[in-house]
């Protein structure tokens, strides 16, 4: 008699849990069916959704096609894409730009090159051989935030001096990776799912 009470309140127990993912899948049913009526018809609420600084992404577009001039003939319609991420380097209430690219065109063995731009598009620095993401730290050198760049497997710091951060992170002064952990990250390419743009 026990066992029979126990097998059927393990089958009373199973239909209780089908039961709860069938409500649950009504659920979400119902959710997506809802989004996709309001997004069609325009009446979603898009207020949560960050948007798009099309602004810094024309800006970069216009300045990668001056930069790149040379380049361009070579480069296949795959080789013309980029990321960026969004930074004030110096405190003055406005972002500058760092760019980044993940195609064979851009990158090789020893890492990738990429831009830092200022917020009016002008370029402050090109960087070749390095890995992303770019990590900013918290010390100052000429009033901009210095830099800590991967490149061959190891940490190299960056300071800004007349103007430049240094081009090759590769021969600079090699840090711990602890120095980094803390640090706010740009170019996360990989751990960001930045978003990709064609120029």
């Amino acid at each position: 008699m026990k066992n029979k009470i126990l097998v059927a309140l393990a089958i009373l127990a199973m239909y209780s849990c089908q039961k709860k993912e069938t409500v649950k899948e009504n659920i979400v049913k119902t959710i997506v069916t809802d989004t996709i009526s309001k997004t069609v018809s325009g009446t979603a609420d898009l207020s949560d959704v960050a948007p798009k600084d099309d602004k810094a992404v024309e800006l970069i577009r216009k300045q990668l096609l001056v930069l790149l001039k040379k380049d361009l003939p070579a480069m296949t319609k795959e080789d013309r894409f980029f990321y960026y991420s969004a930074f004030d380097l110096n405190n003055d209430k406005k972002n500058e730009y760092f760019v980044g690219f993940s195609n064979s065109y851009f990158c090789g063995s020893g890492g990738c090159s990429g831009y830092i731009l200022n917020n009016d598009g002008s370029l402050i620095n090109s960087f070749t051989v390095t890995d992303f993401p770019i990590y900013i730290t918290t010390s100052l050198s000429d009033k901009f935030y210095d830099l800590i760049a991967v490149s061959g497997g190891k940490f190299h710091l960056l300071k800004l001096k007349n103007g430049k951060y240094p081009s090759n992170p590769s021969v600079q002064e090699v840090v711990k990776e602890e120095a980094s952990r803390d640090d706010a990250k740009v170019l996360d390419i990989d751990g960001k799912k930045l978003e990709k743009y064609s120029f």
